[in-house]
């Protein structure tokens, strides 16, 4: 069954003014949310989700119901890994906490934006390519290694590097901020603030985490509307869960492993899924692959799930070990 369009046109427009709102709130009022602030939007968000999920069964299927959750997680594992970025960027440029808020929001709307611009790429890759499959799910694949590896934040890091030694010699910054200020003036001089290379540091990431989540949330539902929602949701009150996460997400150490096994497991989907559809003539001729399994979303939804749920526990145990360690150490009397 397909999704009406007045709910299409509709659920985008209600998301767009939320989303514009909550830049509204930033900019109007710049502080740092209390912990119950921060929850209270979290959960706000989730549960608009699932609200959207709702509608979504009874107005299409639960097919649909089940692709939007899928993805929706899937992109949401990939955005709480982008934070532990977003955190190295603003703790390597000393961004005053008051204003990580705006930075934060500006980082969503770009992530937002180029996120369309791939959506729209892919979808039209997906609808004249069928083989476009097999370069998502290698992608994927090749990607979940890279995640696995601790060379990946080093590469990260080296990236941003050069990324600030690329500006600051073509460009003149300066050495203090000037609130959220991008502009501001050194002895009479103009000069652009060290906020310009935050937002572009951020800009990157986004880049680099829209190549990544594309191709995994095409992995799930090849429905672009779907596809946009899913990675709408997932940004939304992602400023919030920053906040509230805190200091908890240096604790979630195995969370990138878990994030690697869900880019992984997509991958192999996205390749059987090739080989079902498969065109390609050096491939069986070019015909379909029928005897090929494919892997149903309710899988999916059940291996997302569980992974981060195995990441999570295992990384909070692991760091309360740590922690008990550090305090027999300390305490060695007791």
């Amino acid at each position: 069954m397909d999704i009406p369009v007045w709910f299409q046109v509709g659920s985008l427009v209600i998301l767009t003014l939320i989303l514009v709102a909550d830049l509204l709130i930033i900019l109007k009022r710049p502080h740092i949310p209390s912990t119950r602030e921060s929850t209270l939007w979290v959960v706000f968000y989730v549960t608009l989700a699932l609200i959207f999920a709702g509608a979504l069964w009874f107005l299409g299927d639960a097919q649909h119901a089940g692709e939007f959750v899928a993805g929706w997680l899937t992109e949401y594992s990939l955005s709480i890994d982008n934070l532990f970025v977003f955190v190295l960027i603003m703790t390597q440029f000393s961004v005053p906490r008051r204003y990580q808020q705006e930075v934060l929001m500006v980082g969503i709307i770009i992530a937002l934006v180029l996120r369309a611009a791939f959506i729209l790429l892919g979808a039209a890759l997906i609808e004249n390519l069928s083989w476009i499959f097999y370069i998502f799910g290698a992608f994927l694949i090749f990607t979940a290694v890279r995640q696995a590896l601790p060379e990946k934040h080093e590469a990260d890091e080296q990236t941003e590097s050069f990324i600030v030694r690329t500006l600051r010699r073509f460009v003149d910054i300066s050495d203090e901020y000037d609130g959220a200020k991008l502009r501001t003036v050194v002895n009479g001089k103009k000069m652009l603030t060290p906020m310009i290379i935050v937002f572009v540091s951020i800009g990157v990431t986004d880049l680099m985490f829209a190549i990544d989540s594309i191709p995994a949330i095409y992995g799930i539902t090849q429905e672009p509307f779907l596809v946009f929602a899913a990675n709408i949701f997932a940004l939304m009150g992602l400023r919030q869960l920053y906040f509230l996460l805190g200091d908890l997400l240096e604790k979630l150490k195995y969370l990138h492993y878990g994030v690697a096994f869900i880019l992984a497991f997509i991958g192999v989907k996205l390749i059987l899924h090739a080989l079902h559809v498969n065109e390609l003539p050096f491939i069986n001729g070019g015909h379909h692959i029928d005897w090929v399994p494919e892997i149903n979303n309710w899988m999916s939804l059940g291996v997302i799930v569980g992974s981060m749920a195995v990441a999570t526990i295992a990384s909070l145990i692991s760091s309360s070990r740590e922690a008990r360690r550090e305090k027999a150490v300390t305490e060695p009397g007791r």
